[in-house]
């Protein structure tokens, strides 16, 4: 072999140890080094929050005293009210069958009242002759006062029949009044619609429902799950959907004590008295979410959630602590209360311990890999 071709391969041998040595260096660092980060202290709020509707606290429904056809309406939705203040007239449409028979019952009573006039005068007179006794005469004289009270009762029944009212009424019972000074949420009929009373058989017409848009109540319902940590009087945050960036604070006073299940889970109906505010006016039925705080715990060591993983078999959290220079120890870890971000620990870790970000090596670690 001539020298310039040792020295070839030589020079090759050199660059092919070269190109070893780099790759062992390059390969030998390690892909695992992780960023880490310290454990610290905040303040931990568990809290659940509750869909609902924001609804008066005092609504009733007014119904008519009779039956018959919507003659009139005088106010409109919106308006405010004072109790006493008509609303509506109802027009009596009486049944045909029933008047004549109210009719005939006055034509029936009438016939009555002239005999028992004339059995009356006629005693009457033999009475102050001395003919008759007192009490014989009284009780001709009742007979008598009976029959024409009959008449009247009579009478007055056929002008209710007929007109809804009698003339002797101090009220008709054509006239639909507020029951309770409020604003008229909802007036559901129109004029020329047919309604009727209420009874045992029928909840009746409803002409107008009225609500003190003073007094609003927050009604959501929670989860079973998270039922059991609601107190009553707990404060709370309402966010109403058609108000943007204004919590309204409430107070929370009734928790149900049954549930209802609904799409294979069970609530249960809470309240809460909501705080209203001057600037803003809120309607009847306005969505809102409820922020209640279940847990809340001040000044605790915690960590991101993101740096736990949990044991394959015995499922328990732990965390890997920094030990040295690219080297690890697993830690296992006793949680306690967590928001979702943060998660309080007890036992595990301290303060001053540096604790690997999972998924997150360095660029040049990255690029290595690659």
């Amino acid at each position: 072999m001539s020298k310039r071709a040792k020295i070839i391969l030589i020079v090759i041998g050199v660059l092919f140890l070269a190109a070893l040595i780099w790759f062992g260096k390059k390969n030998k660092k390690s892909i695992l080094e992780f960023e880490t980060e310290k454990p610290f202290k905040t303040t931990i709020v568990k809290k659940t929050v509750a869909t609902g509707t924001v609804t008066p606290l005092e609504e009733i429904e007014i119904k008519p005293q009779i039956g018959g056809i919507i003659d009139k309406i005088l106010l409109l939705e919106g308006a405010e009210v004072k109790k006493g203040d008509l609303i509506a007239t109802v027009r009596v449409v009486p049944d045909e069958q029933t008047l004549i028979s109210a009719k005939g019952s006055i034509d029936n009573i009438k016939i009555g009242l002239n005999n028992a006039e004339i059995s009356y005068k006629r005693n009457k007179s033999l009475f102050e002759k001395g003919v008759i006794s007192r009490s014989d005469f009284e009780a001709i004289e009742l007979t008598y006062n009976q029959a024409k009270q009959d008449l009247k009762n009579a009478q007055n029944n056929y002008q209710i029949i007929k007109k809804g009212s009698s003339s002797s009424s101090t009220t008709a019972n054509t006239n639909v009044i507020a029951q309770m000074s409020g604003t008229i949420l909802e007036i559901p009929v129109k004029e020329g619609d047919q309604v009727i009373p209420s009874n045992n058989f029928n909840e009746g017409t409803t002409i107008a429902s009225i609500a003190d848009m003073n007094k609003m109540i927050f009604e959501g319902k929670v989860d079973e799950s998270e039922v059991g940590k609601l107190v009553n009087n707990t404060d709370i945050e309402v966010s109403i959907g058609a108000i943007e960036d204004k919590k309204f604070p409430a107070k929370l006073n009734f928790i149900a004590p049954k549930g209802t299940e609904e799409n294979g889970a069970v609530q249960f109906t809470i309240k809460a008295d909501l705080s209203l505010d001057d600037k803003f006016f809120i309607r009847a039925g306005y969505s809102a979410n409820a922020d209640i705080i279940l847990e809340k715990k001040d000044s605790v060591l915690s960590i991101k959630e993101a740096l736990l993983k949990f044991d394959k078999d015995t499922e328990e959290p732990y965390v890997e602590v920094k030990t040295g220079e690219g080297t690890f120890e697993k830690k296992i870890l006793k949680l306690g209360t967590s928001d979702g971000v943060n998660v309080e620990v007890l036992e595990g870790v301290t303060e001053d311990d540096e604790i690997k970000i999972w998924n997150k090596a360095s660029k040049s670690d990255v690029q290595k890999v690659n």
